[in-house]
């Protein structure tokens, strides 16, 4: 374990995160774009990252039964081939149904990428180093959107529709080849449990692991940590600072890079509390949603247009989300078997995106509802009005809201079971801080 090949699985396996990061990303920096190529309301437009969304969190579940059942390497080389093809169909493609079909099979396929590689850190690495890995593949994969926010955007915005989208499907198309070359499932020798030797044997497993209140605690943790910066980059932030805001379509683009980086900086981090603070990883959560809530609400409020700086506080506390989300992948690890992390996992990651797509589809409603259903194609800056986006925006706070109220409904459960099971008392936060503050410390 922990070996040169591990270290050589996990670097490939990244890369293979960061192209399905980035043909997931590829729409954010399009949504004018696709605007004017396909006209249609904003939540016409908004349907597009809706089925991708959609597909991706509806197959959650079924990729992590089919990786406890066949391995993750067959379910990465699967993913990655329906991606190529869902680029490709969208490049060519000049009608929203066409454009719709091609965001489905690349949600289709990004489904199976995340969590695959989840599990082969869990079968290549042991120890505290696993939930730090987790958190650098989810900082080396931001690097897709990077991709997506410069380079894309500038071959969309130079050559146009079609060679923009091929030249993300050939980024795919490298993923895919190292992938049939390098990726294993586990080291030889391995003394992981045997997998499922059926479907129905795996859908067991998937059953337990959905009852156990640790798993449900992972959901809502990813649930209320990663949907706000998913709806910011996939989709509407993009028309929110170009056309609410008033940035240079390039300043925008660039804009989105804030979230990657302030994930690359806080990510690690995250990832280190983590491993110190097992028995405080939900409050970890808890405070990066009062972060995001917090920025949000300076936002909206803010009297007139908020100013530059204030918008990049704004993007950094989003992009503390996408860590935070990972530490629900840290709950299915630590209560689940080995042999069933690629349910749990699959149970988890459906918990952003489903709140994700939630929120996409209802900014776009309220958008339309306040300009009278007005054709975006014809007037963007009237529909994506900075008025019409406070009002569209808030919604976040109910999705997130409900979410919070069952997060600390499971970890009240998780505890219970802790404290039933295993003995394992976890006290307030408050006394946990007031213990250590009154410790003898060292001189």
């Amino acid at each position: 374990m922990n070996s040169r090949r591990s270290w050589l699985i996990f670097s490939i396996g990244s890369f293979a995160y960061l192209s399905a990061v980035l043909q997931r990303t590829s729409l954010g920096v399009a949504g004018v774009a696709a605007s004017e190529r396909f006209g249609g309301t904003a939540a016409l437009l908004s349907s597009l990252a809706v089925v991708q969304l959609v597909v991706y969190a509806a197959a959650q579940v079924p990729v992590g039964v089919l990786i406890d059942r066949f391995g993750p390497r067959i379910l990465v080389i699967v993913g990655t081939t329906l991606m190529i093809g869902g680029q490709v169909t969208l490049a060519f493609s000049t009608d929203i149904a066409a454009a719709v079909a091609g965001r489905m099979l690349v949600g289709a396929g990004d489904a199976a990428i995340f969590i695959s590689m989840i599990r082969l850190i869990g079968s290549w690495f042991d120890g505290p180093l696993v939930p730090q890995l987790s958190q650098w593949l989810g900082n080396i994969g931001q690097l897709g959107q990077v991709l997506s926010a410069v380079p894309l955007a500038w071959v969309l915005h130079t050559f146009g529709w079609t060679p923009a989208f091929l030249s993300a499907a050939s980024v795919a198309v490298v993923a895919l080849v190292v992938v049939i070359v390098v990726i294993e499932d586990r080291p030889v020798g391995s003394t992981d449990e045997a997998r499922p030797t059926s479907l129905r044997e795996a859908l067991v497993l998937l059953r337990k692991s959905f009852r156990r209140p640790g798993t449900q605690l992972g959901f809502w943790s990813h649930y209320v940590t990663q949907s706000p910066g998913t709806v910011f980059s996939m989709l509407w932030g993009f028309p929110f600072m170009v056309y609410g805001l008033g940035y240079d379509p390039a300043l925008a683009a660039s804009m989105l890079m804030v979230l990657v980086a302030a994930g690359m900086v806080f990510g690690p981090i995250l990832g280190i509390l983590t491993a110190r603070y097992p028995q405080r990883r939900s409050n970890i959560v808890l405070a990066v949603v009062i972060l995001m809530a917090a920025a949000w609400t300076v936002v909206l409020a803010w009297p007139g247009t908020p100013p530059f700086w204030l918008i990049v506080v704004l993007l950094v506390t989003l992009g503390i989300g996408g860590p935070g989300s990972l530490i629900g992948f840290d709950f299915a690890r630590s209560f689940n078997p080995k042999r069933s992390h690629g349910s749990a996992n699959g149970v988890v990651n459906v918990g952003g995106f489903t709140a994700s797509f939630v929120m996409v589809y209802l900014i776009g409603v309220l958008l339309d509802l306040q300009n009278g259903w007005r054709v975006a194609g014809g007037a963007p800056s009237n529909l994506y009005s900075l008025e019409s986006f406070r009002v569209a925006f808030l919604v976040q706070f109910l999705v997130v809201g409900i979410g919070v109220v069952f997060l600390l409904r499971a970890r009240r459960r998780t505890r219970f079971v802790l404290s039933r099971d295993e003995g394992v008392e976890v006290a307030p936060l408050w006394i946990a801080v007031a213990r250590a503050w009154r410790r003898p410390r060292s001189r």
